[in-house]
């Protein structure tokens, strides 16, 4: 008989073991043939989207990409005042340049959209039972509520809107926001009060304080900020966006310039070939993708079920330089489990591993299901099997109360078995003249030195002296996977803090073996404050998880404050992300989420920017090789005619928008590394892939449209 407790069907919101999450495949790889077709789909049906986008007033909000319009505007005027297949050719593929560009966005936009369709379809039109002044019941719309009204929920009934729990305990079900099919225990006062509106009580009821107005629930946003309508450029995107203008605005001015020159040379250009040369000279790559990988790290964050407030708070993540980390329930299981059973001198393990097994029979703390489970472990099957039939042998359980400090049980020959505190039960033996063995308080001692908490079991027989028979060393386990995670954050430089109300000798031992850089013990609200405060003044970003009220200021202080949707309505309002799953060890997700936006912005902006370099070899000899051959020597690529190597450079830089659209909304992988090996990798990879790429693709299409009539 195995008398290991099976798994609650109920989950508390105990976050996970924290282990590694898998890392993504390697975002430098070509999408396998699955993905290429989910992105050909996905191109297909945001081409509406797309053509609609082609409006200016759209346009314009991308500089890079407005100057492409404008460009193709005026070869289409060209091309139809003078219809040329070459001029044709070239409005075509500028067009299709601005086209590409709208549907990186669109297909972004596309994702986020699908998700607000699953979203709008766990919304049903509700009513409510609104209780009035004189507490009687009213029906009403839920649309009709508004903050401070309370309403009964009650079991089978959707959750109005999001509020407080105030009165009763329930189970309610999340899956419609979460995902997660394990429905959750909701209760007034503590952390675990507050309720998100479109979810469903299943046991029970309760009552709940409306905290949101109609259209401003967490589902509400989350729909507004997965479509992209709510989503701000950040801090970072702004000064890129500036950089690319500047950039677009010297190419203008540079090809102005040319024209006077080759009139004086005998060799004018045309508005067409004028226009092939800005387009290709600009940053059109990473103006193009710019919006959609905004968009994809905001939707990353939404498929990791965390609401961000606003895209700055997911750019400052991926700059965070200190993690300021909750110990329980984050770094630790939150509960102490028993460790080891520690017999007393003289006695076999067998006598303190039975004691403890039937005094904890009657347990159902965390704590007294460790000490069972631990026990089983060496205890027979007949042994574990004779201890279960106890209770209808006619034994007696004994609770632990706050006065005794003790539980156990009184079996029928008369038998009692105590464990508790390790001065209540050694008081206990003393009292029924036992004596307590030396060697039992310096294990006591020693545990408690060690941060953990002992417990003594002891027995007396009927009529006899009781004996102490042990210790159990209780501990506050740290989770599995904890210390490698953070050796990650150590590589990617961030700092670690754990933040704990322990006495500083525990908080230490904890801190050792999870392998945090530093703790803070016996924390308040004030310390927490502090703290983030003197870390901000070295000009760090500081991110924190808390739940509670008492940690409001500390998450509106931080630059980046993860609150729990378990949380209160204060640590909710006060941070400026919610990880919907309630789990703290998200945060580290959170910071790896927004280091990978910034690499692959900045990845593709380099990319972009290197690629220009073959078209410099691709179309300014085609423009000047007649008037001055000495320029052929330029043609390292073999390119066949002006012309076509012009075609060939406007193509390229078409097509390659659509080559980066995975990467851009998958993101370039992240591995945790200093600053200098990120920057060398970025280089290599991207800075000297970007030269290498366009002269084969060049090359490539160059074969093809020789054989045109340009």
């Amino acid at each position: 008989m195995t008398l290991s407790p099976s798994p609650a069907p109920v989950r508390t919101d105990a976050p996970s073991a924290g282990g590694p999450t898998p890392e993504p495949a390697p975002s430098g790889t070509a999408p396998a043939p699955s993905s290429l077709r989910v992105l050909a789909r996905q191109l297909v049906a945001t081409f509406p989207e797309a053509v609609r986008k082609l409006d200016p007033r759209h346009v314009w909000r991308s500089p890079v990409v407005f100057v492409v319009w404008v460009g193709s505007l005026l070869t289409t005027v060209v091309a139809v005042i003078d219809p040329t297949w070459f001029a044709w050719s070239i409005t075509l593929w500028l067009w299709a340049t601005v086209l590409f560009a709208n549907m990186a966005e669109a297909v972004a936009e596309g994702r986020g959209k699908a998700q607000a369709a699953t979203l709008r379809a766990t919304r049903t039109t509700t009513t409510a039972q609104r209780r009035r002044a004189d507490r009687s019941l009213e029906t009403v719309a839920a649309s009709e509520l508004t903050i401070g009204d309370v309403v009964v929920v009650r079991p089978g009934e959707v959750i109005p809107g999001d509020g407080d729990v105030i009165e009763g305990m329930a189970t309610v079900d999340e899956s419609a926001i979460t995902g997660e099919s394990a429905p959750v225990i909701r209760e007034s006062g503590g952390d675990r009060s507050a309720v998100t509106g479109g979810t469903t009580v299943l046991s029970d009821g309760i009552t709940v304080r409306i905290t949101t107005k109609p259209g401003e629930t967490f589902i509400d946003r989350m729909i507004a900020l997965v479509e992209g309508a709510a989503r701000q450029k950040t801090p970072n995107e702004i000064a890129l966006t500036i950089l690319l203008t500047t950039l677009t605005i010297i190419f203008v001015l540079a090809v102005m310039a040319i024209q006077p020159l080759a009139v004086y040379s005998g060799q004018e250009q045309s508005v067409v070939v004028l226009v092939a040369l800005l387009v290709c000279l600009i940053p059109t790559t990473i103006g193009a993708l710019l919006s959609a990988i905004g968009i994809a790290g905001m939707d990353r964050l939404v498929q990791h079920n965390v609401l961000a407030m606003s895209g700055r708070a997911v750019e400052a993540a991926g700059d965070v330089s200190t993690l300021l980390l909750d110990k329980t329930g984050t770094i630790t299981f939150g509960n102490r489990r028993a460790t080891e059973l520690l017999a007393a001198p003289g006695l076999g393990d067998s006598e303190v591993t039975e004691a403890a097994y039937l005094s904890s029979l009657a347990d159902e703390t965390p704590e007294g299901r460790s000490i069972v489970e631990l026990a089983a472990a060496d205890l027979s099957d007949e042994t574990r099997s004779r201890f279960d039939d106890v209770r209808r042998q006619g034994a007696t359980f004994v609770e632990f109360t706050a006065q005794t400090r003790m539980s156990g049980v009184d079996l029928p020959d008369g038998t009692a078995v105590r464990k508790g505190a390790s001065d209540a039960v050694c008081r206990w033996v003393s009292d029924h003249g036992g004596d307590v063995p030396q060697g039992v308080l310096t294990e006591v001692n020693g545990i408690a030195s060690a941060g953990g908490t002992p417990l003594v079991v002891a027995s007396a027989p009927a009529g006899g002296q009781p004996r102490v028979l042990g210790v159990e060393h209780l501990k506050d386990v740290v989770k599995p996977g904890m210390k490698e995670r953070f050796a990650q954050l150590r590589a990617m430089g961030i700092r670690t803090v754990m933040i704990t109300g322990d006495n500083p000798l525990t908080a230490k031992s904890i801190a050792q073996e999870a392998g945090v850089d530093d703790f803070l013990a016996e924390a308040t609200p004030e310390d927490k404050m502090a703290l983030i405060k003197k870390e901000q003044e070295g000009g760090r970003l500081v991110a924190m998880t808390g739940d509670g009220t008492n940690d409001a200021p500390a998450l509106a202080q931080s630059d980046v404050g993860v609150a729990m949707n378990t949380g209160t309505s204060a640590a909710k309002e006060a941070a400026n992300m919610v990880d919907l799953d309630s789990d703290p060890t998200k945060l580290i997700d959170i910071v790896s989420i927004g280091k990978q936006l910034l690499i692959t912005r900045g990845a593709l902006t380099t990319f972009s920017i290197a690629n220009d370099i073959a078209k410099y070899f691709a179309i300014i000899p085609a423009m000047f090789v007649v008037l001055f051959p000495g320029l052929d020597a330029l043609n390292v690529m073999g390119l066949s005619t002006p012309q076509s190597a012009m075609l060939s450079a406007v193509i390229f830089n078409a097509l390659i928008i659509v080559a980066l659209i995975p990467l851009s909304l998958r993101g370039v992988r992240y591995r945790p590394a200093g600053s200098t090996a990120l920057l060398r990798r970025n280089i290599l990879v991207y800075g000297v892939g970007g030269v290498i790429a366009p002269f084969i693709g060049i090359k490539l299409i160059d074969l093809v449209v020789s054989h045109l009539p340009l």
